[in-house]
């Protein structure tokens, strides 16, 4: 039985049609790249808070709130959790003593090592089954991806 995915597309589809083919292509992607956290109990917003301070070091609520797109209540219940899960640890803001930072601790350090070497494995093996030519354009389609993200 042919995979969906294995046939070739025509040159020339439309936007729409490309649009659909590829947020399909990305759920599927997605869906399954999460599979591999195995046990990690932890939603893809707290995951998502964890990855910025791992990225990007301490930082406030509010900031935290305004990186993941979603409101600072939803951010403080978010915090509180990794809290109480022993990933994050909450500190006085070093310039205003009304504020708190967030940041990474080794709890959390070690559930984005693991997470992260799930991902990679995962994906090593779906790359090593592509020839060279296919890995290229994946390169080159990631790049293009990675524009429309960002824009």
């Amino acid at each position: 039985m042919d995979d969906e995915c294995s046939k070739p597309k025509r040159r020339g589809t439309s936007q729409a049609s490309l649009g659909r083919d590829l947020a399909a292509a990305l759920t599927k992607v997605n869906r399954r790249m999460r599979a591999t956290r195995g046990e990690q109990s932890l939603s893809e917003g707290q995951l998502g808070v964890l990855t910025a301070l791992d990225r990007h070091g301490s930082m406030s609520p509010g900031a935290l709130a305004d990186h993941e797109h979603v409101r600072p209540p939803a951010m403080t219940r978010t915090v509180a959790h990794l809290t109480e899960l022993g990933f994050v640890t909450k500190v006085d803001h070093p310039t205003d003593r009304r504020q708190v930072l967030v940041e990474l601790n080794d709890g959390g350090r070690a559930v984005i090592r693991e997470v992260r070497r799930r991902r990679d494995q995962w994906l090593t093996q779906q790359l090593g089954a592509l020839t060279p030519d296919e890995r290229a354009l994946l390169a080159d389609a990631t790049k293009l991806m990675t524009r429309i993200a960002n824009a």
